[in-house]
């Protein structure tokens, strides 16, 4: 029986020519004011092998911080020890602002860039993703904001985060340079893109995945008691396969989302260099089949039909 398995082997970035960790760093929990702190996390994700590093231009709010806080602690690493720059491949989203909350509209496109820029210290990005899709604008417009960006030299690449398929398929009917990726929620408990879609999509445009919560906002990491039946279902099911291979629950819930053969990108949100480590472990563990369905079948609740 064929093992299915999160291959370590690094994966392209879109059509871009850019090849990337399997595993991507997510800086949403990014905060504080010491930057030799900061820089030792920086350096913990490069050590595991993590080349692909995920910000956005919103994070900091949810931390009690300024808006871009995030971004310019980075920039702050960056400015402490330039030569981390160049061993990343350095994306960060925008199109979120406070109190609106959605913008996709050219003039702010390319505030929010030049913002973001700024903050990171540095004249360019690997890839800029639109956070969250606005309503109110046209994919036309968008597109040309973004094909912009890259002509500009300050975006490499470009891409979309939490947008439907549909919103992926205007969009990029309007562009003439593809999108690189599509950045979703998906885990063994937040599994819509394997049934609307996204991830055929994904697959069909050479789209790549990055994969937003692959710990199910935490629930698979650490299960509270009172978890749902469908949750405590799912974990007891990983917790038996990481038994199995001797690796810890956070390995297998990695596994999952990057068992899948459009390729996810899981994005590591820890902010403990241990656990930045541990995340490589994942890379071990093999599913058949039956075991792979095991764990979407419990999460779900309930049989496939």
């Amino acid at each position: 029986m064929s093992d299915f398995c999160f291959s370590a082997d690094p994966v392209s970035l879109g059509a871009t020519g850019m090849s990337v960790s399997p595993l991507a760093w997510g800086m949403w929990r990014f905060k504080g004011t010491d930057v030799s702190a900061a820089t030792a996390l920086v350096k913990a994700a490069l050590d595991a092998g993590i080349t692909l590093f995920d910000t956005a231009d919103i994070y900091g709010p949810d931390n009690n911080e300024d808006f871009g806080a995030s971004e310019a602690l980075l920039g702050q690493v960056f400015a402490a020890e330039p030569a981390l720059r160049g061993r990343m491949v350095l994306a960060t989203k925008g199109g979120i602002r406070m109190g609106v909350p959605y913008d996709s509209s050219p003039a702010y496109i390319e505030q929010a860039v030049d913002a973001s820029l700024k903050r990171l210290g540095v004249d360019h990005v690997d890839l800029w993703q639109i956070h969250r899709p606005d309503l109110l604008a046209h994919p036309a417009e968008t597109a040309a904001a973004l094909e912009k960006l890259v002509e500009s030299g300050r975006a490499r690449a470009v891409g979309v985060s939490n947008f439907t398929t549909a919103q992926v398929a205007a969009l990029s009917s309007y562009l003439d340079t593809p999108l690189a990726s599509i950045q979703p929620e998906f885990s063994a408990l937040a599994t819509k893109p394997l049934f609307d879609g996204t991830m055929d999509q994904a697959m069909q445009m050479g789209l790549s995945v990055l994969a937003w919560s692959p710990l199910g906002q935490g629930r698979l990491g650490a299960p509270a008691k009172d978890a749902a039946p469908n949750v405590k279902a799912c974990v007891a099911v990983m917790e038996r396969i990481a038994r199995e291979q001797g690796v810890g629950l956070t390995a297998v819930a990695y596994a999952f989302v990057g068992a899948h053969p459009a390729r996810p990108i899981p994005i590591v949100g820890t902010q403990t260099a241990a656990r930045i480590a541990e995340a490589t472990d994942a890379f071990k563990v093999r599913f058949t089949r039956q075991s792979w369905y095991e764990i979407l079948q419990a999460a779900m609740g309930e049989n496939l039909p």
